[in-house]
């Protein structure tokens, strides 16, 4: 993976996420990624909270000052606000810039009892958030079995107006996302998915095709049909632009394949353009020079200090990146339709991203091996080593002084981690006289929701 346009471990450690803070889900989808026992596992905010800190300073210890993490595990929304709220500052007092995981289906008083404290000031300068839409999920209020990822258009808008509003009404600042899951039932829609949420306040795009993970009862198609080539051609389509992506790699481009740009109107200006020599000369410059500086939440005078000095030790990088900044300017149309855009508000930047999960059933024996110190012979289960060798998604157990890939934990680590969560949290029992779980205790703002009957254990 030491290609030149490698970004891990030189501008970047990579995205890291949480695991066994709140397995459980109240949608029912097909595929889920979720372990069987996941939502035999009750909410408990203490809990997250702790494991969070915990998980959250082990990262700091090991990978660094500064990284993105995901608050995920089931649906984070079924937290109160408070504890989503303390899980957020857990994660910002060391560093991390958190995203939390959702699948959106929450009103706008929960989201403001999250960012607004008990004098509805805001607590945070800015959240993100990345929303999971697809067809392929049940149980959504409106859409309990959507017929068609169009059909979902409604609530992957009133899901971005929600922080639109907040920035309105607060100044809050706000990063989104829009996850989808890709099958060979939905794959040809990915198109017009593409198209439609681009016109929606979200920044990132990112399409995972399905893989076999999880609860097994969850799988109804042939996940295998579905490739990252046929993806992004898709996305591409959708976009109605070429999206270069091979300028820079996040890990392993069998695992991962993204581009940045700007979205100038209809049209699509890529950073950078693979193609273009200048493009890579300056990107090698910026990345000898400027990789390891942290721009993410750094007062900007500070900021502004930084790159003046990293200019002053490196003067003749400005002209290449001058150059990088009109070449980008000239493919948007040039200066003055990107100022006349603006103005209209149509120039926005955009990230494209898909990621290609692992099947278990190849990462859990490549991942013995691996445990054992041994190279596959299988070439499958090689490719499968390669690919978590090079994972730039990490998880942490301070427990047992590791770090492990996402794919591993999900596939591998999971379906054990969760049935010892069932001892240690298990949900009320109706035999007890246990009243109904209640799921999310907003701070008195909006209504106490909840999942509706206790289960029996």
């Amino acid at each position: 993976m030491k290609t030149p346009n490698q970004l891990l471990g030189r501008c970047a450690v990579g995205c890291e996420g949480t695991h066994g803070v709140f397995p459980k889900c109240d949608l029912t989808c097909s595929p889920c990624y979720h372990s069987a026992d996941a939502n035999k596992v009750r909410i408990d905010g203490d809990h997250t909270v702790e494991n969070v800190k915990k998980q959250m300073d082990y990262l700091r210890q090991v990978r660094g000052p500064r990284a993105h993490a995901q608050l995920i595990g089931g649906e984070v929304s079924l937290l109160s606000a408070e504890d989503h709220a303390q899980a957020l500052l857990a994660m910002r007092a060391v560093g991390r810039e958190p995203m939390s995981m959702t699948h959106g289906d929450f009103d706008d008083e929960y989201l403001r009892d999250l960012v607004l404290d008990e004098h509805g000031k805001p607590r945070f300068q800015k959240v993100s958030f990345a929303a999971h839409f697809d067809s392929l999920m049940r149980g959504r209020r409106g859409a309990v079995r959507p017929r068609s990822e169009a059909e979902l258009n409604p609530f992957r808008e009133k899901f971005a107006q929600m922080f639109v509003d907040l920035k309105r009404d607060h100044g809050v600042e706000r990063y989104l996302a829009h996850n989808m899951t890709v099958t060979p039932s939905n794959v040809d829609e990915v198109e017009q998915v593409t198209r439609d949420v681009l016109k929606m306040p979200y920044d990132m795009m990112s399409f995972q095709p399905a893989a076999f993970i999880g609860d097994d009862r969850r799988w109804r198609e042939d996940f295998g049909e579905v490739t990252i080539d046929a993806v992004w051609e898709r996305v591409e389509r959708g976009a109605g632009h070429k999206l270069p992506w091979q300028a820079t790699q996040f890990g392993d481009p069998r695992c991962n394949r993204s581009t940045v740009g700007i979205r100038v109107g209809g049209g699509f200006a890529a950073l950078l353009d693979p193609e273009e020599p200048k493009d890579i000369a300056a990107r090698d410059r910026f990345l000898d020079h400027f990789g390891g500086m942290i721009f993410g939440d750094i007062p900007r005078r500070i900021l502004f200090v930084k790159v003046v000095r990293a200019l002053a030790a490196h003067p003749a990088d400005i002209v290449p990146l001058v150059g990088l900044a009109r070449r980008v300017l000239r493919r948007a149309g040039g200066l003055p339709r990107v100022l006349r855009e603006a103005r209209r508000g149509e120039v926005s930047f955009k990230t494209f991203v898909v990621h290609n999960f692992m099947d278990a059933a190849q990462v859990d024996p490549a991942w013995k091996l691996m445990e054992q110190g041994v190279v596959a012979t299988d070439p499958l289960l090689k490719e499968t080593q390669e690919r978590l060798g090079s994972c730039m998604y990490a998880m942490a157990h301070p427990e047992s002084g590791r770090l492990v890939p996402a794919c591993v934990q999900h596939s591998v680590l999971d379906p054990i981690e969760n049935v010892e969560l069932r001892r240690l949290l298990p949900l009320p029992s109706l035999r007890d006289g246990a009243a109904a779980q209640v799921v999310a205790r907003p701070s008195g703002l909006s209504p106490v929701r909840q999942t509706g009957p206790a289960r029996a254990t």
